[in-house]
């Protein structure tokens, strides 16, 4: 029987090799940690966007079902801080 001679390989393909392998697990893993960052960025703005829609569609409702002078004096008095003349108003500072 004859036996094969092993081929000398080279060391610097196998480093060459080695390096190449390890710079592709550390990029895989820095473009992991950003794909995972993205995803929390993409369901804060989805939920930032529902609320939006949200915000819209009661204002919407408002608009639809409430008189306009109802709707002027509710923004009125939550907005501005408008009151009528014979009313008091008594502001709770105890922080309960």
């Amino acid at each position: 029987m004859k036996r094969k001679p092993k081929k000398n390989k080279s060391i610097i393909l196998r480093l060459f090799i080695v390096f190449v392998c390890g710079y592709m697990v550390f990029t895989l893993l820095g473009l992991w940690g950003t794909l995972n960052q993205s995803y929390k960025e993409l369901s804060a703005l989805k939920e930032e966007y529902q609320t939006q829609q949200n915000s819209i569609e009661e204002l919407r409702t408002l608009l639809e079902y409430e008189s306009d002078s109802k709707l002027i004096e509710k923004a009125a008095r939550e907005r501005l801080g408008y009151i009528y003349s014979d009313e008091q108003v008594f502001i709770d500072i105890s922080g309960n």
